[in-house]
């Protein structure tokens, strides 16, 4: 009954947000409009109650151009390849040069892929630049079938060899396991389609490494908790329904839970500039948890997968990791060259955890393998931001170029 609650708790609050932008409207189009510092201030609390609402529709990406060389170029995005589970996108930049094209694999953990935004934004200066768009599990029906660990790196591969051999990989979080698997089992078949470069970002490779509190909570209860508490059905409004998932309104109370008191002082700032009129910097804040209250729900198959095979037994760490029944073994890798990213200040995936991949992919050769700490980032500022941008970024772009 557990996501019956949520469902009918949202339901009951929906007509109150719905008021409240009606009297949005009214007060914005009203001849006396909002006057003094009263009328503000109860606009302000309008737009805060009309925002109380989390979704489950993918945002737009919103990447129309780019800039390449010296010039802003005409960005279209594309479907390359519409699986049940997830699509293969490609964001199309108007230019004639050929540049390297890289797979973007997102995480699948609650968000949607457009939590990446900024992180293709910048990989288009210089790449063609494809991206793993993960469906919604409750918008999925029953008739698709299931989809777990094993699933989510058949689709790595399925998606690589769509975009062709020579391709590089990216792959930010919580599928750096399986990417790494998915370019190790590639590698033993010598599959044509074989990435050149294997990125892996802040993901956790061995958990073991400097456990955050994310790792202790996934050892410190049993599968049949996490089953028990934590998964529920898609009730019967939508086309998955019946489909066993661990809700994406779920995983966004356990982010939001780790940092509560950053976000509670966020919507504060949100109001004291709405009250202020401060729409620059209210639109920063505004945008940023348009994207973060919008939450996909994932199978149960793959959550308690992931919190058994990746967290609780470390199985690629110990090598142990399966595919379909057969071992991965990293150290089939050979001619993928392997450059692992960590932040210094992150408290999802610590140092150590991704790093870990050097060990593992023991046959390369020391000139295929590069680490990069950026000790001043925290978990979201490895793939997005400032530093990402100007630090990060370089070292990305040099090892894929060098590779091509």
């Amino acid at each position: 009954m557990l996501y019956q609650a949520y469902q009918f708790q949202d339901d009951l609050i929906a007509p109150l947000r719905d008021l409240a932008r009606r009297l949005q409207i009214f007060s914005a189009t009203a001849f006396w409009g909002p006057v003094g510092d009263m009328g503000r201030h109860f606009t302000a609390a309008l737009e805060m109650i009309s925002r109380f609402e989390i979704t489950h529709e993918r945002p737009d990406f919103a990447i129309t151009s780019a800039m390449i060389g010296n010039r802003m170029a005409p960005v279209t995005v594309e479907t390359v390849l519409d699986m049940p589970f997830g699509t293969l996108l490609r964001f199309a930049a108007e230019t004639d040069a050929p540049r390297p094209r890289v797979l973007v694999v997102a995480p699948l953990s609650g968000h949607f892929a457009t939590l990446l935004r900024g992180t293709v934004q910048t990989l288009l200066r210089d790449h063609d630049v494809y991206i793993t768009d993960w469906a919604n599990a409750r918008d999925v029906p029953l008739s698709a079938g299931r989809f777990g660990m094993d699933d989510y790196v058949d689709y790595i591969i399925r998606f690589l060899e769509e975009i062709g051999p020579g391709a590089h990989i990216l792959a930010v979080c919580q599928p750096c396991v399986q990417a790494l698997a998915a370019v190790a089992v590639m590698s033993e078949e010598r599959h044509p389609a074989t990435p050149r470069t294997m990125t892996l970002m802040a993901g956790p490779i061995d958990p073991r490494e400097s456990p955050t509190k994310v790792n202790e909570l996934a050892v410190s209860k049993s599968l049949a908790w996490f089953e028990n508490s934590l998964i529920a059905a898609v009730p019967w409004r939508y086309r998955g329904a019946g489909r066993r998932v661990y809700p994406g309104f779920l995983q966004l109370v356990a982010f939001m839970s780790m940092n509560m008191e950053r976000h509670q002082d966020a919507h504060l700032k949100l109001y004291d500039h709405l009250a202020k009129g401060e729409t620059a910097e209210a639109g920063k804040i505004k945008n940023f948890y348009d994207e973060y209250f919008a939450v996909l729900d994932l199978t149960e198959e793959f959550y308690i997968e992931t919190i058994e095979r990746v967290f609780q037994k470390a199985e690629l760490a110990t090598g142990n990791l399966t595919h379909h029944g057969r071992k991965v073994d990293p150290g089939q890798i050979r001619n993928t060259a392997l450059l692992t990213v960590e932040g210094g200040r992150d408290d999802i995936c610590a140092l150590g955890q991704t790093s870990a991949a050097h060990d593992l992919c023991r046959a390369l050769r020391p000139h295929l393998k590069r680490h990069h700490l950026q000790a001043n980032v925290g978990h979201y500022g490895v793939f997005n931001g400032r530093r990402w941008e100007g630090e990060i970024y370089p070292v990305v772009r040099n090892m894929i170029l060098a590779m091509e």
